[in-house]
C-alpha cells in the first residue's frame, strides 16, 4: 500500500511539472515592471515604423556628440587656394578646462611622442628630424617657444593646423583625438607663457605728478 502511495505521489508531480513546463511557453504571467524586461529598442537593420524610409540605422542629431567627447571642431578643411576657414579658426577657444598636474603630464607624454620628433622637446624646433641641421629633415620645423609668430598664434589655429596639417606637416587627426590635440596645445600654451617677459609695473600717476612738481 505504501508502495502504490509512493508511485501515485510521483506520477502526480510528473503531470503538474508537465502541465507547467507547456504553460510557461505560452503564458509567462504578469510582469511588475515592463519596462525593466522588455526593451523598446529596434532590433539593428529591422524596420521602423518611426521613419518614412523604415531605416533604423540613423546618423547622431546634427551638433550632438557622445559622452566624454569635446565639441565638434565647426569649421572644415579649405579648399587649395582658399584660407577662409584657416583664418576663421583664430575665433576658436580650447573648451577643455585648465589642464591640472595629471592631465599636464599626460599632455606632455602626448606631446613628445607626436610632436617632439620635429618640434623638438623644448619647443624649440630642434627635434631629432633636425638636429641642428645634421638630420633628415631638409627643413628647419616650426620654433613653438621663442619666435613670436608662434607665440601669438591662437589655440584655434594651432588646432586647425593639428587637424588638417598645414604646409609640410601632415594631418594629426588619425593620431590624436580631439581632446587629446586641445590637450598638447594647451600644452605649448602653457611653455609659451612661461617664456612671455613680465610687463614692467605701471608707476603711479600721482606719484609721477609729485615728482614732476618738484
Amino acid at each position: 500500500m505504501k508502495k502504490l502511495s509512493v508511485i501515485s505521489f510521483v506520477l502526480f508531480m510528473v503531470v503538474v511539472a508537465a502541465i507547467s513546463c507547456s504553460d510557461v511557453k505560452r503564458n509567462r504571467g504578469k510582469a511588475y515592471m515592463p519596462d525593466m524586461s522588455d526593451s523598446r529598442a529596434y532590433e539593428t537593420y529591422s524596420h521602423s515604423p518611426v521613419f518614412a524610409d523604415g531605416q533604423t540605422n540613423r546618423e547622431p542629431v546634427a551638433g550632438t556628440i557622445k559622452r566624454g567627447e569635446v565639441f565638434t571642431f565647426h569649421l572644415a578643411k579649405d579648399n587649395v587656394g582658399d584660407t577662409a576657414n584657416y583664418f576663421a579658426s583664430k575665433a576658436v577657444r580650447n573648451p577643455l578646462p585648465a589642464l591640472d598636474a595629471v592631465d599636464l603630464k599626460e599632455a606632455e607624454r602626448l606631446y613628445l611622442i607626436n610632436c617632439g620628433i620635429c618640434h623638438g622637446a623644448k619647443l624649440n624646433g630642434n627635434g631629432p628630424l633636425w638636429k641642428d641641421g645634421d638630420g633628415p629633415y631638409p627643413s628647419k620645423p616650426a620654433t613653438l617657444v621663442g619666435d613670436a609668430k608662434y607665440e601669438n598664434m591662437p589655440e584655434g589655429q594651432m588646432f586647425y593646423s593639428v587637424t588638417y596639417g598645414k604646409n609640410l606637416m601632415g594631418s594629426y587627426a588619425s593620431q590624436l583625438n580631439a581632446k587629446q590635440r586641445w590637450m598638447v596645445i594647451a600644452y605649448i600654451k602653457s611653455k609659451q607663457t612661461k617664456t612671455q617677459p613680465v610687463a614692467a609695473p605701471v608707476a603711479d600717476s600721482a606719484a609721477v605728478k609729485t615728482v614732476a612738481a618738484k
